[in-house]
């Protein structure tokens, strides 16, 4: 099961960024701009991944530590979202590379999303093998 896991998340990863680079790269956007949502996708797990090496998952309270890790990987999330409006709206680059670009950012996230839930909540997997 964690091999068809890794292979269904990988495609998602690769569709993600064919859209991120389809709204680049088609000859009537041509624009580089939306690259700048890269940073947002290396830095939208780091909040959780280092709140999870600091909690301790025992107690069932709410965290404070987790809670902070979740509000910060949702702003960066949502600053993943905004830029290519911003951009759109400055008129960087077109509305359709834009809308583009927001379903990359859609399927990259999700597939972020399903790493966590596949590999996040198994004991066996261990974080210091990255």
């Amino acid at each position: 099961a964690p091999v068809t896991a890794l292979i269904s998340l990988s495609f998602g990863g690769a569709v993600g960024l064919m859209f991120l680079m389809l709204g680049c790269a088609l000859p009537q956007y041509n624009q580089y701009w939306p690259l700048f949502v890269l940073f947002f996708y290396i830095l939208s797990p780091i909040p959780y991944c280092i709140a999870r090496r600091l909690v301790d998952d025992t107690d069932a309270t709410s965290n404070a530590c987790k809670e902070l890790a979740i509000f910060l990987t949702t702003g960066i999330v949502v600053s993943a979202f905004g830029l290519p409006i911003v951009f759109a709206r400055a008129e960087l680059i077109y509305w359709g590379a834009c809308a583009l670009v927001l379903t990359g950012n859609t399927v990259i996230f999700a597939t972020i999303l399903g790493f966590f839930l596949v590999f996040g909540s198994n004991d066996d997997f261990s974080w210091q093998q990255w």
